[in-house]
C-alpha cells in the first residue's frame, strides 16, 4: 500500500465503522422505543393505579405475615411428585429433542423439506403454554402428576429441540467433512463429528429446563397437574393467605435446592 493510498483506506474503515454504529444506535433506538410503547399500552405509566392498589398490597401481607407451616408434612409428598414431574418431564422432552433437533439443523438434516417441516412442527409446539397443555391432558388422562409431565414433555421438545438445534447448527464444519470424505455414514458422522462438539452446550440447556421444569410444575399443579401447586391452589380457594405464604417460602426453598444442585451439575460436566 502506498503512502498516499493509506490514509484513503483509514478514511473508508472509518466511515464503515460510523455506518455501522449509526445502525446499531438506531436499532437500540427503535427496541427502546417499542419497549416504552409495550410499557404504555399496557398502563405501566398509569400511577393511579399503583395508589389504589397499594391498601389491598398492604391488607394481603398483613395476612401473610408470620407464615403458618402446620401443616408441612402434608406438602413433602407434594414436594417430590413436583421433582418427579420436573424430572421425568425433562427425560422425555430430551428424548425426543435429540432426533428432531437433528433434523432441524440445516448441516445434519437429510435435506430441505425435512428441515422445514420439523422447525414448523416444534414451532407449533412452542407455541402452546404448558398450562394449556396441563388443562387438555388433565381432560384427557385425569388428575395426578402424569399430565404434568405430558404438558412439560410436549412444550419443552419444541424449546429444547431449537436450542439443541441451533448448537448442533454452529458446530465446526471441518471434522464433518473430514469423517464424510473418509467414508463414514451419516449416522457415524453424527456420534464422531457432531456430538462430541455440542455435548457440554446439550448438558447445560438440559440442566437448565430442568431448573426451569421444578418452577413449571408448581404451576401447573394449580390446574390439576399434581404437585405442590396444587396444595397452593386448595390453600388460595379456602383464602388461607398465611399456609399460602409458607407454601411459598417452602416452594422458594425446594428451587435454591434445585438451582445449586444444577449449578455442581454443570462444573463437574465441564
Amino acid at each position: 500500500m502506498t503512502t498516499s493510498a493509506a490514509p484513503a483506506r483509514y478514511a473508508q474503515i472509518l466511515a464503515r465503522d460510523r455506518a455501522q454504529s449509526g445502525r446499531q444506535s438506531r436499532l437500540v433506538a427503535g427496541i427502546i422505543a417499542v419497549c416504552w410503547v409495550a410499557l404504555w399500552l399496557t398502563g405501566f405509566f398509569d400511577l393511579d393505579r399503583f395508589v389504589e392498589g397499594a391498601p389491598a398490597v398492604a391488607q394481603l401481607a398483613s395476612e401473610m405475615v408470620p407464615p403458618n407451616f402446620t401443616r408441612w408434612q402434608s406438602w413433602i409428598k407434594p414436594l417430590l411428585d413436583t421433582l418427579a414431574m420436573s424430572i421425568a418431564g425433562t427425560a422425555l422432552a430430551v428424548l425426543f429433542s435429540v432426533p428432531l433437533a437433528l433434523m432441524a439443523a440445516p448441516n445434519t438434516s437429510p435435506n430441505a423439506a425435512v428441515y422445514r417441516a420439523t422447525r414448523t412442527f416444534l414451532a407449533a409446539f412452542r407455541s402452546v403454554p404448558e398450562i394449556i397443555l396441563g388443562i387438555l391432558f388433565v381432560a384427557v388422562v385425569g388428575f395426578g402428576a402424569l399430565p404434568g409431565v405430558l404438558a412439560l414433555a410436549l412444550h419443552s421438545t419444541g424449546m429444547v429441540a431449537k436450542f439443541y438445534a441451533e448448537s448442533i447448527e454452529h458446530v465446526d464444519p471441518k471434522p464433518l467433512e473430514a469423517a464424510s470424505a473418509a467414508g463414514a455414514s451419516r449416522l457415524q458422522v453424527i456420534a464422531h463429528a457432531v456430538l462430541p462438539q455440542v455435548l457440554p452446550q446439550l448438558a447445560d440447556i438440559t440442566i437448565y429446563r430442568w431448573e426451569y421444569h421444578f418452577r413449571a410444575s408448581a404451576v401447573l399443579g394449580i390446574v390439576g397437574a399434581g404437585g405442590i401447586g396444587f396444595e397452593l391452589m386448595a390453600a388460595l380457594r379456602l383464602i388461607k393467605y398465611d399456609e399460602v405464604s409458607a407454601i411459598l417460602l417452602a416452594i422458594l426453598a425446594c428451587v435454591l435446592v434445585v438451582d445449586s444442585i444444577g449449578s455442581a451439575l454443570r462444573r463437574k460436566l465441564k
